[in-house]
């Protein structure tokens, strides 16, 4: 009545790569490392105020800037990773040009443009 499909570790539907995937993890964790070393520059250059995501700020806050920022990338970076090995590929290259375009192109504009 009910069918669960098993598949056996190491068969080729569980191990293909996709190049797609492979790519938007690798942009998606370049966008986690540049947001965090362009927000760490904004700390240091503004104070804690400047941080827009409240939650990040509360983390820096707690925890000091360093520690809470890179806890905070790290945990990011391993849903990332989590995203990927699950084949949710689509949604990994999304988050990585909403971090793009919300946090890195914003971080740009306020350190080196309008500055």
């Amino acid at each position: 009545m009910y069918a669960i499909e098993v598949m056996k570790v190491g068969s080729v539907r569980s191990t293909e790569r996709s190049l797609f995937g492979d790519v938007a993890l690798v942009v998606f964790l370049l966008a986690q490392v540049t947001d965090g070393v362009l927000t760490y520059v904004g700390v240091r250059t503004f104070g804690i105020s400047i941080e827009g995501n409240p939650l990040i700020a509360w983390l820096m806050g707690s925890l000091g800037n360093e520690a809470g920022l890179a806890f905070a990338k790290v945990t990011a970076g391993l849903f990332g990773i989590v995203l990927h090995l699950s084949a949710v590929h689509r949604a990994v290259a999304a988050l990585a040009g909403f971090y793009v375009a919300v946090a890195i192109v914003p971080w740009i504009m306020v350190l080196y443009v309008w500055n």
